[in-house]
């Protein structure tokens, strides 16, 4: 929502907009100061000249641009002016009997690289950094330069935080950043009012008290790589590039500048307004410039997104689907389809596109997930296949059929994947077409092999067609993917034919089938899309026209757990070029988790949802916070009692909610186990177990499920439990490791991406636990360096330290 400027004698209306750093600044103070943001921005809206507003002119800030000062109820806010006084941005927020005097000593400035408006408090900054007295001699004057809206001197430091006198040692430590000059700093994205303070920083401790100030986000990203010993060469490529204007910058353009999308955040509307402060995270809302351009993008055909755990790529299809609808000409049919792997995911899109778009936006599209929609299609073509079973009903009939057959040298688990992957997803309705079919991302069998795997596979479908008659979801989506097909076939038939006619009306030719066919959706945007089966990709193919923007995709190899390998230009999707982005930047999950989570698949190989490989390269978190914690039991009960220990610690000491945390396990016996020990003497602490429909959200209790229900799903503490050699990966792979390698390695790679998506689910705090001995996945020296379950219960707390790391 948007208004032009008022008509004479009446309300002068603006257009408003809250900056990415502005909502940093209202997170971090609370509800009630987002309250006082959200009813000032109204009244601003509505009427710039209201007096009730106390807005005062500050400065100037450039050739057409002017900083206001103005009086919410419980804060004070900086607001950059353009255009007349027709566009306004909030920049700053602060509270407080000093608030007045912390805004007007702000430095508001152009960043020369991206070309968005940021903000740096020098002052509190500098007071907030220990500064050595010979290295200040050399750090320049505090003066900016042309474009930046220069604020009052710092005041000097006050005499009681003065630093003791460094000694003669100290003042020789190097600054952090001293073999960056200046020069390359700022050509990276790094804010130039901040220099004269960060050559002060010369240690790690300065450094993290530098980044709990509110940094441009550019600034932040390019420092923590570098301070990770990054070349500066890749900052550049995976950071400076993903900022850097598209034009040239001028930095003095402030009416430019506050049209960019860099400068920008979705807060133009109600909806997003009365969030403010409210438990909001920002990363579910705001779009990142490279993200928004991927939301907002236009695409010659199909495009991917891929990228790490918490980049974002979610709230990118989210805000894709948003902007393809408000490009629908007036109508009321579901014209967007959006979809995912599982009902869970499904479900969550759906509540998180109510709150981006309400119902309006709903009314748009439909969101479900691929199975759902796969059946239904199914029942709408009246084709009858029999009852689905899941996947448990589908493992136990292969043991059926095995033990049937007496051929025990195949697992079930085996030819399940086989028949899903390879047979169903190839379209094999005979030996000979099983026989010559690919086998990308499965293990390499003799034609022998084969022979006996289709008569295995005859005889399980035979059960399957025995009364009662059964059918899985794989066959559903085979079936599906075949109706549409031919649907759309028609559809392209009778379009060549009325283009033939002259574009003349086809009741005459269409009265057998009565109607007049069209494809059924116009935009297709599929989130989880690693984990989608041929058979779904094929249906997903033909539920839309080949043209621009038709199907967006989000996905990420790493995180592929069901072993769907899919070449998307064997679908008829292709993606190339400008058309494939990579996400790289994450949101949600620390440096030190994320670090760890890196190496558990380091040095694999992945591919990128297509014929090329994908990387972790360039992967990076903004955040930081507590190392993940390793803890060792001599049993599988010390175990569990342990986590149950850990958990009712971080809820009576710490306040965090039971909902707030999540003990992962890796299969369904282990989940009953740990939630049979939480729930009883002397603990008692509400679990529930996530299931496929997931958990209401208001349930106060922990979460367990395995590795598999963690997939999409965000906690503030993660309990990654039963990580020991032979759980994880399960000690069934090694029948494989001489006899069948390509399977060894296809299993270890699973489970490796199972452990990672897991242990990335973690936002504040990861806790990794085992009985015996560790699983190859850990750090090597595991064992040696964890903590000791035991000694944990026998202190009414943890050991000294426990809340630090352990081990990295």
């Amino acid at each position: 929502m948007s208004y032009g400027a008022g008509r004479p004698g009446g309300r002068a209306r603006t257009r408003v907009q809250v900056g990415l750093q502005a909502h940093e600044d209202i997170r971090r103070r609370g509800g009630v100061v987002g309250d006082a943001v959200a009813t000032f921005v109204h009244r601003l809206r509505a009427d710039r000249n209201n007096r009730a507003l106390r807005r005062s002119f500050l400065r100037a800030a450039g050739d057409n641009g002017d900083l206001y000062v103005a009086h919410a109820d419980t804060c004070m806010l900086l607001l950059l002016s353009t255009d007349g006084e027709n566009e306004m941005r909030v920049l700053a927020v602060r509270d407080g009997t000093l608030a007045g005097a912390e805004l007007a000593r702000l430095t508001v400035e152009i960043n020369p690289v991206s070309g968005a408006i940021e903000v740096v408090d020098q002052s509190e900054v500098s007071a907030n950094v220990v500064a050595l007295p010979d290295r200040t001699e050399a750090t320049g004057d505090d003066s900016t330069r042309d474009g930046t809206a220069t604020a009052a001197a710092p005041d000097p430091p006050r005499p009681e935080a003065a630093e003791p006198a460094p000694t003669p040692t100290s003042s020789l430590r190097t600054p952090l950043f001293a073999r960056y000059d200046d020069e390359l700093l700022l050509d990276l994205g790094v804010v130039r009012s901040l220099l004269p303070t960060l050559r002060k920083v010369c240690t790690d401790e300065q450094f993290e008290g530098l980044l709990t100030h509110n940094l441009p986000e550019l600034t932040r990203d390019v420092l923590l790589a570098l301070r990770d010993n990054v070349d500066p060469r890749d900052v550049r490529q995976y950071i400076t590039e993903k900022w850097r204007s598209e034009e040239d910058v001028n930095p003095r353009d402030w009416s430019r500048a506050a049209q960019r999308a860099v400068s920008q955040a979705e807060t133009d509307d109600d909806a997003v307004l009365g969030a403010l402060g409210k438990s909001f995270d920002a990363w579910r809302l705001f779009l990142h410039p490279e993200q928004k351009r991927l939301a907002t993008g236009d695409f010659k055909g199909s495009a991917k997104v891929t990228g790490g755990p918490g980049t974002g790529k979610t709230v990118v299809a989210l805000h894709r689907v948003r902007h393809l609808v408000d490009r629908l000409p007036p109508g009321h049919s579901h014209a967007v389809l959006l979809t995912t792997y599982n009902t869970n995911l499904a479900l969550d899109l759906k509540e998180r596109l109510r709150q981006l778009g309400g119902d309006e936006l709903l009314a748009r599209v439909d969101v479900k997930s691929v199975d759902v929609l796969a059946r239904e299609i199914v029942q709408e073509a009246q084709v009858e296949l029999g009852r689905p079973i899941d996947d448990s009903a589908a493992m136990n009939l292969w043991h059926t059929v095995i033990t049937e057959s007496e051929r025990f040298e195949y697992d079930a688990d085996f030819l399940d994947t086989e028949f899903k992957h390879v047979i169903v997803a190839g379209g094999c309705g005979s030996w000979e077409t099983y026989r010559r079919v690919t086998r990308s991302g499965r293990p390499r069998i003799s034609t022998a092999r084969r022979h006996e795997i289709w008569q295995l596979v005859l005889a399980y479908k035979a059960h399957l067609e025995a009364a009662p008659r059964q059918t899985t979801y794989p066959l559903i989506a085979n079936e599906a993917a075949t109706i549409e097909q031919r649907r759309m076939t028609r559809t392209e038939e009778q379009a060549r034919y009325k283009e033939e006619m002259g574009g003349r009306d086809l009741v005459h030719r269409e009265a057998g089938s009565g109607m007049w066919l069209k494809p059924r959706y116009q935009h297709i945007v599929v989130d989880e899309a690693q984990d989608l089966s041929a058979s779904h990709w094929r249906m997903l193919r033909a539920m839309v026209r080949k043209g621009p923007n038709d199907i967006f995709l989000v996905g990420d190899a790493h995180q592929r757990i069901y072993g769907n390998r899919v070449v998307l230009g064997h679908q008829g999707i292709e993606v190339r070029g400008r058309a494939s982005r990579r996400l790289t930047l994450n949101y949600r999950t620390t440096r030190q988790i994320l670090g760890s989570a890196n190496r558990l698949i380091e040095g694999a190989s992945f591919d990128d949802l297509d014929t090329g490989t994908d990387t972790l390269d360039g992967y990076r978190s903004v955040l930081t916070g507590l190392a993940p914690q390793f803890w060792r039991a001599p049993d599988r009960l010390t175990e569990m009692r342990a986590v149950a220990t850990l958990i009712q610690e971080r809820h009576d000491a710490y306040g965090t909610p039971y909902s707030a945390m999540a003990v992962s396990v890796p299969d369904g016996s282990s989940a009953q186990e740990f939630a049979n020990v939480l729930a009883r003497e002397p603990f008692r602490i509400p679990v529930v177990e996530l299931g496929r429909e997931g958990v209401r959200a208001d349930l106060d209790a922990v979460r367990i499920g395995t590795m598999h229900r963690f997939k999409g799903l965000e906690f503030q503490r993660v309990f990654l439990t039963s990580v020991g050699e032979g759980q994880v990966p399960h000690q069934r792979i090694e029948q494989y490791r001489i006899a069948n390698p390509d399977r060894y390695r296809q299993e270890e790679l699973r489970a490796r991406s199972l452990v990672f998506v897991a242990a990335t689910r973690a936002r504040d705090e990861l806790i990794v636990t085992w009985s015996g001995e560790a699983s190859r996945f850990l750090p090597e020296g595991a064992d040696e360096t964890a903590h000791r379950a035991a000694d944990l219960l026998r202190q009414d707390g943890p050991p000294s330290g426990s809340s630090g790391s352990a081990a990295a």
